[in-house]
């Protein structure tokens, strides 16, 4: 069952320890695709109203597998006040072309016309595969609050394609694979959603810091952590259910066993995370 009570917990973690101050909820690693739509307006509503006055954005994920759901859901996220919606493509009937992935989004969008509108892109769990570059050809005539895409592909030519396309840098481009972040940065991201923010969020700022000041080898010492932690769990294993149980070992903050057909992560997992977190030096003592 979602457990409503720990997110105003989890809000005050993410600001005061981690110095996170946006979130997206309801996404892969929230596990938005197995709830039902009710428990996602429950998560979305508590999310608004805990991150009220402490968050600078939320972002709700609206996607599903079916037209109605998804515009129901985004009419309750404008309803709440949320910052953006987010979908991503539908994955069971799926579509082939640009022009039909466009009008599913543009049928979403429609229904909440006041608010930013991202394309969630994430070809390795939906396996769809079009081209985000050939997807903002004349976007923003058919989908008017279209703000940019949550980007969790490892191509990075395509999303460097799209920041070269996006001249007028009207566009945010948010990417979505951790271990790769300081490679997109240096094409042109401009931000970034992922899980291990949850819980390496602070290292994760200092590396955005030390990027923007140009302080590259830095930079790669905050990114080369991370990946070497990713890779070590990765060999173990590492999915949401790991995920959720690393978070709970970091914050303290009972991130709960994740829903069928997930299964929890092992005792053995989470003590050799732990010693893996442990063992790690970041730059300054950080």
């Amino acid at each position: 069952k979602i457990n409503l009570p720990v997110i105003g917990q989890y809000v005050d973690y993410l600001v005061n320890e981690q110095n996170v101050k946006n979130v997206f909820v309801n996404g892969t690693t929230g596990e938005g695709l197995s709830l039902s739509t009710q428990e996602r307006k429950q998560l979305a509503e508590e999310w608004m109203c805990q991150g009220k006055d402490k968050l600078d954005h939320v972002i709700i994920h609206v996607g599903a597998l079916n037209l109605p759901e998804c515009q129901e859901l985004a009419r309750h996220a404008a309803a709440i006040g949320a910052g953006g919606i987010a979908v991503i493509a539908p994955f069971f009937f799926k579509p082939t072309k640009k022009d039909e992935l466009v009008a599913f989004l543009q049928k979403v969008a429609s229904e909440a016309p006041e608010v930013p509108f991202y394309y969630y892109h994430i070809p390795p769990l939906t396996g769809v595969k079009i081209r985000v570059e050939e997807l903002l050809d004349g976007i923003k005539a058919q989908i008017p609050t279209f703000q940019g895409v949550k980007f969790s592909d490892t191509d990075l030519l395509d999303l460097a394609q799209c920041i070269n396309k996006d001249e007028t840098g009207d566009f945010e481009f948010l990417y979505g694979v951790d271990e790769q972040l300081l490679g997109a940065l240096a094409v042109g991201a401009n931000g970034a959603v992922g899980s291990t923010y949850n819980y390496l969020g602070r290292q994760t700022n200092l590396m955005l810091q030390a990027f923007a000041k140009q302080d590259f080898a830095l930079a790669q010492q905050y990114q080369f952590l991370t990946g070497e932690f990713l890779s070590f769990v990765i060999k173990l294993g590492f999915g949401v259910a790991q995920t959720k149980a690393v978070m709970t070992l970091v914050s303290g903050i009972p991130m709960g066993p994740p829903r069928l057909p997930l299964v929890g992560a092992s005792s053995e997992f989470i003590a050799k995370a732990r010693a893996k977190l442990d063992s790690m030096v970041w730059p300054h003592g950080h």
